[in-house]
């Protein structure tokens, strides 16, 4: 490829830039372009040909809006769980199984033989809200005085996390848990690889509570080798029975202090988000309004939160990534935050219209939760997590692709009228398409959602062509091309590529856009990503 610049200057504040580049095979890339994306093989026989691409300084285009490109994060494909979020064990609270004890407690598991230890819940947790904790009878000794003594490194039990621990070595990591006991021993507490090396380790010195009390305990642990499949284990060589409980292990090195993945959060980072929509998505609905996404069991201290099972996706979350960590993310993203919340609508339920009060007051509670005063009800239950000052939020969504469900519109109007009496500044988002036809009701944003394939998503790039510019603006939300293109494929970047140009060229009428779903695991692709 050749390229040369030719500058000419002519009247004041005109300048125009001609960039000679010739190209290579470019009428085939005009046939990649094309709407079934065929490629030409005849064209290719062509002399490459030499193109003039001519800028004319003096006449800027629109101004774009800041925060035209942002993000959209959604607990999805283990995005937070198990992803973003830096918690390294699954099911911290022993919660996952149900509060009815005995119940299953995965993935947590026994170290050692029957004959050496019995694990199991029941419901003695020093906590209301989360009932359940571990139960861990040792039954071999230390001592070799009997015939039932206990292994090198003791028995307990254990977590591998979400699919395996990803320890580094030289990186420090932070262990808190509860514990209870009514007698005294040295308490193991080490990451450990898949064929048993010890990577880290520290003893705790556990005394005798003749009252079975429950106490917080933490450690750091350094890593000395690495290993991504690693597992944290806490065993005792000592024969008795101690509890434990919200046992968590987090890296203490984290994005700027507040809990997530350095180098995810980074990526993020990099991408200097105008916005970030969060926490759904179809997670805020749930399948059933039993399971659907509740802001303020997720606040608080961690071993308060109840934790959920998210029923869209199929597995559960302790919500240590809650609504107040998805405020703090966008502040530390430079993102201005917007809040989706359930309006009394999940995939199979409704809430009609003249019961959607309470409803209604727990959204103004989570407005007052992020802007309120330190001093007032919630505002004060945020400036006991560490933020006092309120957060910056000025957008929340109406629920999510909730358009023609039952109630949606009466609901709607309920929660606009009250958020605009109170926060007459905050701008809020249909979820009725207004592209094509005039919205019936308030709106400042409407919810635009596409997923398809390739050739469609070319050809909407005109989708805002003709879409009126006065009124309601439109928030491309979810886009995707999730057809035909396996794990992602060039054909649909160009076809995502050319809708995002649409978009730019209509960003009088697009305010913002963002790409869905933000993150997957490679190990639960519950949903397609590109």
């Amino acid at each position: 490829m050749a390229m040369t610049n030719m500058v000419s200057l002519g009247a004041r504040h005109r300048q125009v830039v001609q960039v000679a580049v010739a190209i290579s095979g470019l009428l085939c890339i005009l046939g990649l372009a094309s709407r079934n994306f065929t490629v030409v093989p005849a064209l290719a026989q062509l002399p490459a040909p030499t193109v003039i691409l001519r800028a004319n300084a003096s006449h800027p285009g629109r101004q774009m809006p800041e925060t035209l490109f942002g993000l959209f994060f959604e607990e999805i494909n283990h995005a937070g769980s198990g992803g973003l979020w830096a918690e390294l064990v699954q099911n911290r609270g022993f919660e996952a199984g149900g509060a009815n004890t005995p119940s299953i407690f995965d993935p947590w598991y026994k170290v050692g033989t029957e004959a050496q230890v019995i694990i199991g819940t029941d419901r003695s947790s020093p906590f209301d809200r989360n009932p359940v904790a571990l139960k861990v009878e040792v039954l071999c000794d230390d001592d070799h005085k009997g015939l039932n003594f206990c292994p090198k490194g003791g028995v307990g039990a254990a977590n591998p996390g979400f699919w395996g621990m990803n320890i580094l070595a030289g990186s420090k990591y932070r262990v808190e848990f509860w514990l209870r006991s009514t007698y005294s021993f040295n308490l193991s507490i080490a990451f450990t690889s898949r064929d048993g090396k010890v990577l880290a380790r520290e003893y705790l010195s556990v005394d005798a509570d003749a009252n079975g009390g429950w106490s917080k305990q933490s450690v750091v642990l350094k890593a000395k080798s690495t290993d991504h499949y690693a597992r944290l284990s806490l065993t005792s060589s000592t024969k008795g029975v101690f509890w434990l409980d919200q046992v968590s292990a987090m890296p203490t090195d984290t994005f700027k202090g507040h809990g997530f993945r350095k180098e995810l959060a980074m990526m993020l980072s990099d991408l200097k988000p105008g916005f970030l929509r969060f926490p759904g998505g179809c997670y805020v609905e749930g399948t059933r309004l039993t399971n659907a996404f509740r802001w303020r069991d997720s606040v608080g201290p961690y071993e308060n939160r109840p934790g959920h099972y998210g029923d869209v996706w199929n597995y559960w979350s302790d919500d240590g990534f809650g609504y107040y960590e998805g405020l703090q993310l966008a502040e530390d993203l430079g993102a201005a935050p917007i809040w989706v919340f359930n309006n009394g609508i999940s995939h199979w339920e409704s809430v009609p219209t003249e019961a959607i009060g309470p409803w209604v007051q727990d959204v103004l509670d989570g407005i007052e939760f992020a802007r309120g005063p330190a001093n007032s009800t919630w505002g004060a239950v945020r400036a006991k997590m560490g933020h006092p000052e309120p957060f910056r939020l000025h957008h929340v969504a109406i629920g999510n692709e909730d358009c023609w469900k039952p109630f949606y519109r009466g609901n709607y109007m309920e929660f606009y009228k009250a958020i605009k009496l109170m926060y007459p500044d905050i701008q809020m988002i249909s979820n009725c398409d207004g592209s094509s036809v005039p919205l019936d009701h308030p709106a400042d944003y409407y919810d635009f959602h596409v997923y398809t394939d390739p050739n469609n998503l070319f050809a909407m790039r005109h989708q805002f062509d003709f879409t009126s510019r006065s009124g309601p603006k439109a928030f491309v939300s979810e886009y995707a091309v999730t057809v035909n293109s396996g794990h992602g494929n060039l054909v649909a970047a160009l076809a995502e590529g050319a809708f995002l140009i649409g978009i730019e060229l209509n960003s009088d009428a697009v305010h913002m856009a963002s790409y869905a779903p933000l993150f997957v695991n490679d190990n639960d692709r519950r949903y397609a990503l590109t």
